[in-house]
């Protein structure tokens, strides 16, 4: 911004707020407010975007809206939580395609930071990557109560470091992880590509590994498929044990579903069984879900168990993955959301590098996520014809081939448009 707009419509304008993803500016005028609102709020989310690494929501205030705002805003605690009991070693069905990762936890809980430091377990979401974590901490717990067991995610870690940032705090957020005897971090792919956190991270990793205190990871994917994480944390990550969950086969999935059905009161039928092993296939977390729908429907139905009434109950979870088709407005927004882009400059004429590849990574995913056709997509942004939507298309199949952080990205993007119908 020029110091002559900074004058004229930011010269009484002060901040409120700004917490782990929101910024609350006032300004005592409602023309200024509604003049900041339709013109430089997107400057200062990109801003902010460029200090933290991180989303924010720009929230501006009027004449008269100070006073009923509250600024409090609860920040969750990233230390183990209750409420977790039932996701114990016991409780977790071993069939050949996690046998390995159970194993490596197992021994990890048993034998803090002797075996397997740090491990790191990956795999598609819904496989029970996070069971795991919590038996850990459940069984550490329960041999060492006197140890401190620290459970989190990825991105809680950035938003807290955010917070601690702007309270200057950040002594206390380093004491409060690196003095962890068990620190556990959940989809630890989400500090990728954030500056500040990976700093923060790398830091945290040396303290807590140089003092012998064990450290457990879970990620949807590798560290060497993470191409926008440090090199020098991609190396500590695969320092020790990095362990697959694959999707669980046949016998498996059986075991689960009579494992879930057992637990809620329920004995099905082996009919039952087979049908739904043979159709539920993607996740233990679609099983789970399945097993709660069909007693449901039986407690609301009053109806008996077997596979027709299985095939009302759960019709809709059978269903082919390709039949999932995200709205092109929600990728658009989930492609803004990535590169911080605003929705209207992504749809329009912005000519940015930045903008333009976005532009052309919404319309690829679009033709390849749905069934939109050249013009139709066309039409989302601004009326393009359809060989500029080819065009795209095609540059990013070409990118795809040549640059492998293209690919990374696209893969994010897809995980955080798919985990909004998960």
């Amino acid at each position: 911004m020029t110091a002559t707009t900074i004058n004229t419509w930011f010269d009484d304008a002060k901040a409120v707020s700004l917490d782990a993803n929101r910024f609350v500016l006032h300004t005592p005028s409602n023309f200024k407010r509604d003049i900041i609102v339709s013109r430089y709020v997107p400057a200062i989310q990109k801003a902010l975007h460029e200090l933290f690494s991180a989303d924010f929501e720009v929230v501006v205030l009027g004449e008269g809206e100070l006073d009923s705002f509250s600024t409090v805003t609860p920040v969750e605690d990233s230390t183990f939580l209750p409420g977790t009991e039932e996701y114990t070693f016991e409780r977790f069905v071993v069939g050949s395609s996690n046998k390995f990762a159970h194993a490596a936890a197992l021994a990890v809980a048993e034998n803090p930071a002797h075996s397997y430091n740090p491990l790191f377990i990956y795999g598609e979401s819904g496989l029970g990557k996070t069971h795991l974590l919590y038996a850990i901490a459940h069984r550490i717990h329960a041999n060492h109560p006197d140890y401190r067991v620290i459970y989190l995610k990825g991105d809680t870690f950035t938003n807290e470091l955010i917070q601690a940032i702007r309270e200057g705090r950040n002594e206390e957020f380093r004491e409060k992880y690196r003095s962890a005897d068990v620190f556990l971090m959940d989809d630890v792919q989400f500090i990728a590509g954030r500056e500040s956190t990976q700093e923060e991270m790398f830091h945290t990793f040396n303290t807590l590994y140089e003092a012998g205190r064990q450290i457990v990871f879970t990620a949807d994917r590798p560290p060497k498929e993470m191409l926008r994480l440090d090199d020098r944390l991609r190396t500590r990550f695969e320092w020790g044990l990095p362990v697959d969950i694959q999707p669980p086969d046949y016998e498996t999935r059986v075991a689960i579903i009579k494992n879930k059905a057992i637990r809620r009161g329920m004995n099905l039928p082996e009919p039952v069984l087979q049908y739904i092993a043979d159709n539920i296939t993607s996740n233990v977390r679609q099983i789970e879900g399945t097993v709660n729908k069909i007693l449901a429907f039986q407690e609301l139905m009053g109806e008996s168990v077997d596979v027709d009434t299985v095939i009302r109950a759960v019709q809709d979870m059978c269903k082919d993955k390709a039949e999932f088709l995200p709205s092109p407005d929600v990728i658009i927004e989930e492609v803004c959301k990535f590169y911080n882009i605003d929705n209207d400059a992504l749809r329009g004429q912005g000519r940015t590098k930045d903008t333009a590849l976005a532009r052309q990574i919404a319309m690829y995913q679009i033709r390849r996520m749905t069934n939109l056709s050249l013009k139709e997509i066309g039409k989302e942004f601004d009326n393009r014809d359809h060989t500029t939507v080819m065009h795209s298309i095609d540059r990013i199949e070409k990118l795809k081939k040549t640059n492998p952080e293209i690919s990374e990205i696209i893969k994010d993007i897809n995980a955080n448009i798919n985990a909004r119908y998960d």
